[in-house]
C-alpha cells in the first residue's frame, strides 16, 4: 500500500510543480527568486526520487509480509513520503496566500515566506537524505533470493483451505445446476459442444469449494482433466504449460514456442471429452487470449472459471454467483466445524446463544464461520472460555483467525491500481453495516484527492463512480440498492471484509477508527493520516494531538464540539472534516483557519447558520448541507471559487442551500 501513498504524491508533487512558470512569470525579489528555485529544484527531485521508487514499492507488496527487511523499508518510505505531503501542503497554501490581499500586504507575505521557502527546501533536502539512508540499509541487510519464493508458497497455499469436507455445506442447489450444466442436461448438447461457465462472488464465500467438489465428482465421466490456478500476473506461455502438464501432454516445454505449445493442446484434444478448471481468474482477457487453443467440434469441453469479478467472462453458458450462506446453514457449518470431534456434531444448550453471536458477526462468509469454529474447538467448551475469545476477536480477525481471508484481501488489493486502494481503505473508516451513499462516497474520495482525472472525456465523479463500481463487481462492496435506471445508489462492506480492510489501513497508516473499544487512551491517533470518530467516551480523544490530520469523520451524535477543538487546532492541513449526524450547533472559529479543507460534510446536524469568515475557506469544493438547519450562507460565500456542490443528494434537492 506504500505505492498508493506514493502515487498519490507523485501527482501532488506534479500540481505544484505547474506552478513554477506561474510564479516565475511576476515580478519577484532577488532573494525571493533564490529561494522559490531552490524550492521548486528539491520538489523535482523528490518527485523523479519516488516516480523511480514507485514501480519497485508495487513489487515490494506482494512479498514483504515474509520479508521483514523489506517491510522495514516500505514502512520508512511510508512514513518519508507522508513529509514530503506535508511540505507540499504547506508550500501549496502559502504560494497561494501571498496572491491575497492588497499590494502592501502581498508583499509583506513574500517578505515573510522567502525564510519559509528556504525552510521547506531545507526540510525536502533532509528528507532525501533519509530516503538514501533507508534505501542504502535496505541493500545492506537484504537476505536475496528468499523472498519472492516465501510470497509465491504463501500465495499457494491459500488454495488448501478449501478442500475439507466439513466445508461442504449449503452448496447442493448449485452443485446441482454446475453438474447438470456439465452433462449437458437439457442444454442443447449437441448444438455447442464446448461451453464456460463462471462461478464468481466474494472473497470467502465458497467458489473454490463448490467448484473443487463439482470436479472431483465428475472428472471421472471425462477423458481427460486440468485444474489451473491463475495468478493475477499470469503469463499466457506459462500458463499453456500448465494446461499441457495437466493434461499430460507430452511437449518440450522448455524449447517450444507458444504457436507450437498451442497447437499441440489443440491437436491432443480432437475428439476427446475434457473439463478445465480456471481457478482464481482476474483479467478479463484471459479467455478470448486462449479460446483458440481449444478445438471447437469433434470434441466435448467444459471450461469451468472461478473469481471474484464478475466481468471476467463476457458471454457464457452459465453464471453462478455465490452469496454468503444462510442462517441455517451458517448454523450447520459452525457446528460441524467446531464440534467435529463429537459423534453429533451438536452445540451444547449453555453455549449456543455465544455460538449464534459468532456466527452473526461472520454474516454468512464461509471462510470465516469455518475458521472460528475451528479456533473454537481447540478450546475447553465452557461459556468462560468462549467469551474470551468473543471478547478479542475484532482485534486477533485478521492474524490468527482466518489468516486465509487476510491473504485472499492482499491479493485483492495488489490488483488495484493505486488510487483505487485508497478509495477501497476509505470505505473502511465509516462503521460496522454502514450504507455508503454513491454520491457522498464519490465527492469524499475526490476531495480527498484519490481521484486524477487521467481518462478523456470523463468527469472526477465519473472516474470516481466507475471505482465504486468496480469495487462492487471485484466483490468487495455488496450493493444494497439502485435506483429506477439500475445505477448503483447505496452499497455496503460485508463485515468480515470491513474488519480485514480496517486493520489494513490502520497497518498502512491510512486511518484509525476511535470507537468504544479504544477510547480508554489505547489508541494513539498521533500522526494518523485520518481519524473516524465512533465511540461515546471522547474524553481522551480531547487530549489528543494529530499535526499530520487529513480527514476527521465523526459518527457519534452526542459529541461535544469543544472535545474536537485541540485536534482542529492541531491540524492545519486537514482535508475533510465530515460531521453529519451530530448534534453540535455551532462550528469553532477553528475551523474557518483550514486553508486546506475541501470538505465540510453538515449533513443531519444543528447548525443554523454559518458566519462571513467562511470566507477563509478558498479550497472548499463541497459542502455537504442536506437535512441540516442551515437554510442560507451568507454572502461572503460567493469568495469560494472552488465550490462546485452545495448540500444536494440524490432525492434531497428540497435542502439544498443558497446565498
Amino acid at each position: 500500500m506504500a505505492e498508493a501513498v506514493i502515487g498519490q504524491l507523485v501527482v501532488k508533487l506534479g500540481g505544484a510543480l505547474a506552478k513554477e512558470a506561474a510564479t516565475y512569470g511576476g515580478a519577484l525579489l532577488c532573494k525571493e527568486a533564490a529561494a522559490l528555485r531552490g524550492l521548486f529544484g528539491k520538489i523535482r527531485q523528490s518527485k523523479v526520487e519516488l516516480e523511480s521508487m514507485q514501480a519497485y514499492l508495487q513489487e515490494a507488496e506482494r512479498f514483504k509480509d515474509t520479508d521483514k527487511t523489506t517491510a522495514i523499508f516500505v514502512s520508512e518510505i511510508r512514513r518519508l513520503a507522508f513529509h514530503i505531503e506535508d511540505v507540499v501542503d504547506e508550500f501549496t497554501y502559502k504560494l497561494e496566500d501571498c496572491k491575497q490581499g492588497g499590494f502592501a500586504g502581498k508583499m509583506k507575505k513574500r517578505l515573510k515566506h522567502i525564510k519559509t521557502w528556504r525552510r521547506l527546501a531545507a526540510k525536502l533536502q533532509e528528507i532525501e537524505a533519509q530516503l538514501q539512508d533507508a534505501n542504502r540499509r535496505k541493500k545492506d541487510y537484504a537476505v536475496t533470493g528468499r523472498s519472492a519464493s516465501a510470497a509465491g508458497s504463501t500465495r499457494e497455499g491459500q488454495a488448501l483451505h478449501f478442500t475439507r469436507d466439513e466445508d461442504l455445506v449449503g452448496i447442493e442447489e448449485n452443485k446441482e445446476r454446475l453438474i447438470q450444466w456439465m452433462d449437458g442436461c437439457g442444454d442443447g448438447l449437441e448444438q455447442s459442444n464446448n461451453k464456460v461457465a463462471l462461478v464468481w462472488g466474494m472473497p470467502g464465500v465458497g467458489k473454490t469449494t463448490l467448484v473443487d467438489h463439482v470436479y472431483n465428482t465428475v472428472k471421472e465421466d471425462f477423458d481427460v482433466a486440468a485444474w489451473i490456478t491463475v495468478s493475477e500476473s499470469y503469463c499466457t506461455k506459462d500458463l499453456l504449460k500448465k494446461i499441457a502438464a495437466q493434461f499430460s501432454i507430452t511437449v518440450d516445454v522448455a524449447n517450444i514456442e507458444m504457436r507450437g505449445l498451442a497447437k499441440s493442446i489443440h491437436n491432443y484434444l480432437q475428439g476427446k471429452r475434457y473439463i478445465l478448471v480456471l481457478d482464481d481468474v482476474w483479467a478479463e482477457g484471459l479467455w478470448s487470449e486462449i479460446r483458440d487453443v481449444f478445438p471447437t467440434s469433434n470434441c466435448t469441453g467444459r471450461v469451468v472459471m472461478t473469481s471474484r469479478k464478475q466481468t471476467v467472462l463476457a458471454t457464457r453458458e452459465l453464471a453462478i454467483h455465490l452469496e454468503p450462506l444462510q442462517a441455517h446453514h451458517s448454523w450447520v457449518l459452525f457446528c460441524k466445524s467446531a464440534f467435529w470431534n463429537a459423534c453429533d456434531k451438536k452445540c451444547p444448550l449453555e453455549l449456543q446463544e455465544l455460538a449464534r453471536k459468532f456466527i452473526a458477526k461472520c454474516q454468512g462468509l464461509p471462510i470465516a464461520i469455518a475458521c472460528i469454529g475451528r479456533l473454537l474447538s481447540c478450546k475447553p467448551q465452557n461459556s468462560t472460555e468462549w467469551e474470551d475469545v468473543y471478547r478479542c476477536l475484532d482485534s486477533q480477525f485478521a492474524k490468527d483467525v482466518i489468516p486465509d481471508a487476510h491473504l485472499i484481501l492482499k491479493v485483492s488489493l495488489e490488483d488495484f491500481q493505486y488510487d483505487m486502494k485508497n478509495c477501497f481503505l476509505h470505505c473502511a473508516l465509516s462503521p460496522e453495516d454502514y450504507v455508503l451513499k454513491r454520491r457522498r462516497t464519490v465527492r469524499k474520495w475526490i476531495a480527498a484527492g484519490f481521484i486524477t482525472n487521467k481518462e478523456e472525456n470523463r468527469t472526477l465523479e465519473e472516474v470516481a463512480e466507475g471505482y465504486l463500481v468496480e469495487l462492487v463487481n471485484r466483490s468487495l462492496l455488496q450493493v444494497v440498492e439502485r435506483n429506477y435506471a439500475g445505477r448503483l445508489k447505496e452499497c455496503r462492506m460485508h463485515d468480515v471484509i470491513h474488519l480485514l480492510a480496517l486493520n489494513k489501513a490502520k497497518e498502512e497508516c491510512f486511518g484509525k477508527v476511535y470507537d468504544s473499544s479504544t477510547a480508554t487512551g489505547s489508541l494513539s491517533i498521533e500522526g494518523a493520516r485520518r481519524i473516524s470518530v465512533q465511540g461515546e467516551n471522547h474524553e481522551h480523544l480531547s487530549r489528543s494531538g494529530a499535526t499530520q490530520l487529513r480527514e476527521l469523520q465523526v459518527f457519534e451524535r452526542s459529541i461535544n464540539i469543544d472535545q474536537l477543538k485541540p485536534i482542529i487546532t492541531s491540524s492545519n492541513l486537514l482535508t475533510t472534516l465530515d460531521l453529519q449526524g451530530t448534534c453540535i450547533k455551532i462550528l469553532p472559529n477553528e475551523v474557518f483557519d483550514l486553508f486546506n479543507l475541501r470538505y465540510l460534510g453538515l449533513r443531519h446536524t444543528e447548525i443554523e447558520s454559518l458566519p462571513k469568515a467562511v470566507r477563509r475557506l478558498r479550497n472548499l469544493e463541497v459542502l455537504y448541507a442536506a437535512h441540516s438547519k442551515l437554510t442560507y450562507l451568507p454572502k461572503s460565500v460567493v469568495k469560494l471559487q472552488k465550490l462546485r456542490i452545495a448540500g444536494s443528494s440524490d432525492h434531497e434537492s428540497h435542502s439544498r442551500v443558497s446565498a
